[in-house]
């Protein structure tokens, strides 16, 4: 796995949400006040390329949950939180995860997220 870990060995091409390089980020930089909490959130960019590598190690359902958080990257926290009550044991019924896969789907384009609720009701 030649690019692993990406910090190390990508990290030109890392960058936060803001755009800021993943170089950036110092304690310097925080102290200055340059670096927003934003900044240190994943990216989707970020997580396919860590999907890339997990693929070529061999580690097909690794590189699915990544490319699956790419995903979620772009619903909020209130959505993720609702997803993730939905998908508890005996929290929503079949016709409930449906619709909360088709909502996730159509709003946030979240295939594979859909998917993965879809699969959870049947």
């Amino acid at each position: 796995m030649p690019d692993y870990p990406l910090a190390e060995r990508m990290a030109e091409q890392l960058k936060t949400p803001s755009g800021l390089a993943f170089r950036d980020i110092t304690l310097e930089a925080v102290l200055a006040g340059k670096v927003q909490m934003e900044d240190l959130r994943v990216t989707a960019e970020a997580l396919e390329m860590q999907a890339q590598v997990a693929e070529s190690a061999g580690r097909p359902q690794l590189a699915e949950n990544l490319r699956r958080a790419t995903e979620l990257v772009s619903i909020p926290e209130d959505k993720i939180l609702e997803i993730y009550r939905a998908l508890r044991p005996g929290r929503a019924n079949r016709e409930a995860l449906l619709a909360l896969a088709d909502d996730v789907e159509r709003r946030f384009q979240a295939v594979r997220c859909a998917a993965l609720i879809r699969e959870a009701a049947e």
